[in-house]
């Protein structure tokens, strides 16, 4: 697993011209590799290939930027983003002027911008279900539904609280859970959106995330420093999970198979819990490592805590990025 760049340096002098084109050739395919990997390639393949260019053409290891295949600008701070499951070109935005935004990324254009926020929008997700529908809130206290083919927002659910997180239910189109400032778990039907099919509560602080492990299971982060399992036929807590660190930050939260669930730290640390076990199984500390240097500094600095996590689907593979822009590729063993 390595910080940020491992590619090989070019040489100072080459005496042969064969020497030279076998060597930009071997950076070519490195380079056109990486990119067909999607950044989920394991570490220890994408190091032996960089190591053996190398040695073959007797170079020292260096270091060079990746750099991205695509690049968009919104207007404000993005907040959230959500690819469509269906239309894997489309992707969804929320930010902090309380715009939603439709992309294309095939050709980095907006499509479509939905303004009905009134404040901060904090999260969006696309339905697993029906590919027009998303749905999107905010610290307005409101959970909007928007299809991909109108403007306006065809739903508007009313919170009592800032809303900070929203989420479909991967099997059932019309139920959405969402968290909120007011410490709880919402979960509504669509079909009757008056009334809430339940409310769970139990965390003593802001819910910041949701995440379905299973249809009919809710996975719930807080500010209390606690992750929370939930049955929705019950209505009840299953399990609490305890170990990290999180009173102020959004430090993400993943699910992986019906089994694993990750989240941040605010002690730059990944921890992953099994559905079965409350307190961490795995624990991952990023240290405070430069990202142009990569070297070393001291570890106590209370600024850093690791502040995304999300599992590849159907794989014991994940990404985790901290406060510093340092993304790592981690793997369950």
């Amino acid at each position: 697993i390595y910080d940020y760049c491992n590619v090989v340096e070019q040489a100072e002098t080459w005496n042969e011209l064969t020497q030279q084109q076998q060597r930009r050739g071997r950076m070519a395919h490195q380079h056109q590799q990486q990119a067909q990997d999607e950044w989920w390639s394991r570490e220890s393949d994408t190091r032996s290939g960089a190591d053996d260019g190398a040695a073959a053409a007797g170079a020292t290891s260096g270091t060079v930027l990746q750099y991205p295949v695509a690049e968009f600008t919104n207007r404000s701070k993005i907040s959230c983003l959500s690819f469509n499951p269906y239309i894997k070109s489309q992707l969804s935005c929320s930010d902090y002027d309380g715009t939603v935004s439709l992309w294309d990324v095939s050709t980095g254009t907006a499509t479509l911008t939905l303004g009905e926020h009134e404040k901060r929008a904090w999260s969006v997700d696309f339905s697993h279900v029906d590919p027009t529908r998303l749905c999107s809130g905010s610290d307005d206290g409101k959970v909007k539904i928007w299809t991909t083919n109108r403007r306006a927002s065809v739903m508007t659910i009313e919170g009592k609280a800032n809303v900070c997180c929203v989420r479909f239910n991967p099997l059932h189109g019309n139920i959405l859970s969402f968290g909120s400032a007011d410490h709880n778990v919402h979960c509504f039907d669509l079909r009757s959106p008056k009334q809430p099919l339940c409310v769970l509560r139990g965390h003593r602080k802001a819910v910041s995330y949701t995440r379905f492990l299973a249809p009919d299971e809710i996975v719930s982060a807080s500010t209390d420093s606690s992750l929370k399992l939930w049955n929705l036929r019950t209505q009840e807590c299953v399990r609490t999970f305890v170990g990290h660190t999180n009173e102020k930050n959004f430090v993400g939260l993943t699910t992986s198979a019906a089994e694993w669930i990750a989240c941040g730290s605010e002690n730059n640390t990944m921890y992953a819990y099994h559905r079965n076990l409350s307190h961490p199984a795995v624990t991952y500390k990023f240290g405070n490592c430069n990202p142009v240097t990569g070297i070393e500094q001291p570890e106590d600095d209370p600024s850093l805590f690791v502040s995304a996590v999300c599992w590849k689907n159907k794989s014991n593979t994940m990404l985790s990025a901290n406060s510093q822009g340092i993304i790592k590729f981690l793997e369950l063993v």
